[in-house]
């Protein structure tokens, strides 16, 4: 005899998802599990159906402490269970991701498919940008059509929520360290505002001032005025000032209660272990640094913006980000459950490389590594032809002989995040590799692609006064029916 439907579900399910359960997820399914167990034999079962669902309890059981690393017991919840420890495990053959660190020996930079499969998050196929798609009525950004936003987790709840007219907001942030952001850093404000005008949705930016002020020799007073120099850039990026508040950590924290108290709730279910596992935090760092975890958890949760949502604390969050971001969110998703909130959704992105290669990411604390907002034609001219690395050949005849590879070319890797055209980026990508391109050309490409998009950003940028950034920066009710 075949065991019973209920039992066959529960052993999908721990088939399926058992890697994406947080512990008190574990801990009730383990104890659904020994239910299923105790109905059994109370019905006196066949012997095979009743060793099959043992034996699947104890498989569980062994799961549980695998991951909370406590002995699971009937009638007692998870304590402080460990989150799997990142920091450990940060090093995936050569690839070092982290929100501090991004390195890797390849030229073609890091594998992002081994990434999902350390992270444990969801590759972004076809399917998902064609969902999009249909529910959007739009065309699906180019970052997601090529690959540049690959990651995701629930973004199918998200969309089925959305299909059933139940709305959700969108959350992401920017650590101001300098007055100037880089090219890099637009990346995901570029792609947040396609998502709010398309899904008309509200939207909050966190700026972490606390954070940088926690990890620069920076004063607070510097890392306020970045903070808000750096709200210029975001603003130019064209944001509904309706349907959108940016705030300073340093600011909110001390004007808005509910959001302290959601940090104070983090807080206290997150150990002093589970961030020095995923963060990698010593004993020497200040305990700012253990406790700013929770800061950027706090903004996961509506109820952290009553302003905004009335209150309301059910309603989702979907968090576009790059991808080494993620440990946060990770440990955000774990709590979220425990302190009654729902778990954000994630959209994650690649890395923008940094312009002598895919080895590490694009950083504002190297200018010759940097096409910094306010380069002007002439800077950006010069340090593309500097400083961008070549997968070309070293003479022209063996280029045009054996072609040149896109695939670590950092100029054709910039022309894939703004060259809009799909059909001419791949006829870029097929002349370069045939060698019909030389790089020289390759890099005018860019140029000539990159001097107006930031020309264009400054322009905005000049119109963006310090009223309208305090209008972005004002706690207030959004354009926004929830």
């Amino acid at each position: 005899s075949s065991p019973p439907a209920g039992h066959l579900m529960m052993m999908c399910r721990h088939n399926v998802k058992m890697s994406d359960m947080s512990p008190i997820d574990l801990y009730d399914q383990l104890t659904a599990q020994g239910e299923t167990v105790r109905s059994l034999k109370a019905q006196r079962a066949p012997k095979t159906d009743i060793d099959a669902a043992v034996q699947l309890l104890l498989k569980m059981k062994v799961d549980f402490k695998r991951v909370t690393r406590q002995d699971y017991k009937a009638g007692c919840p998870p304590v402080d269970c460990v989150i799997s420890n990142d920091h450990e495990e940060a090093v995936d053959g050569d690839d070092q991701v982290d929100p501090w660190n991004v390195s890797t020996t390849s030229a073609k930079g890091v594998d992002y498919e081994k990434l999902i499969v350390r992270f444990g998050s969801s590759k972004i196929d076809e399917e998902l940008v064609d969902r999009i798609t249909r529910i959007t009525g739009k065309v699906a950004h180019h970052f997601l059509r090529r690959g540049i936003f690959f990651s995701h987790r629930d973004m199918h709840q998200i969309l089925d929520a959305y299909e059933n007219q139940k709305s959700f907001y969108l959350y992401t942030g920017r650590g101001p360290s300098s007055e100037a952001m880089h090219v890099g850093h637009l990346i995901p404000f570029i792609f947040t505002k396609w998502l709010q005008d398309v899904f008309d949705v509200p939207l909050v930016i966190q700026l972490t001032d606390d954070e940088k002020y926690l990890w620069k020799d920076l004063s607070q007073e510097d890392c306020y005025r970045y903070a808000v120099e750096n709200a210029k850039d975001i603003i130019a990026c064209g944001f509904d000032v309706n349907k959108t508040f940016i705030f300073s950590d340093l600011d909110y924290m001390g004007s808005s209660p509910s959001f302290y108290r959601n940090v104070v709730k983090v807080q206290k279910h997150v150990t002093f272990n589970q961030v020095k596992g995923i963060f990698g935090f010593t004993d020497s760092d200040c305990i700012g640094k253990i406790s700013f975890p929770a800061i950027q958890a706090a903004p996961s949760f509506s109820g952290s913006f009553p302003q905004i949502f009335s209150g309301r604390t059910d309603v989702q969050c979907l968090i576009p980000c790059a991808i080494d971001q993620d440990p946060y969110f990770r440990m955000t998703r774990d709590v979220a459950p425990r302190i009654g909130f729902l778990k954000p959704a994630l959209l994650h992105s690649t890395f923008f490389p940094a312009l002598q290669g895919a080895q590490t990411k694009m950083s504002a604390s190297d200018p010759n590594s940097t096409i910094f907002l306010t380069d002007s034609p002439k800077q950006i001219k010069n340090k593309i032809n500097k400083h961008a690395f070549s997968g070309g050949k070293d003479t022209v005849e063996d280029h045009r002989k054996f072609g040149g590879n896109p695939d670590v070319d950092v100029s054709f890797m910039y022309l894939t995040f703004f060259l809009e055209d799909d059909e001419q980026l791949e006829k870029i990508r097929q002349d370069y590799g045939s060698g019909d391109l030389l790089t020289g050309e390759l890099k005018k490409l860019l140029i000539k692609t990159l001097q107006p998009t930031i020309a264009a950003h400054q322009e905005k940028r000049k119109h963006v006064t310090d009223d309208f950034v305090k209008h972005f920066m004002t706690p207030r009710k959004l354009d926004f029916n929830c």
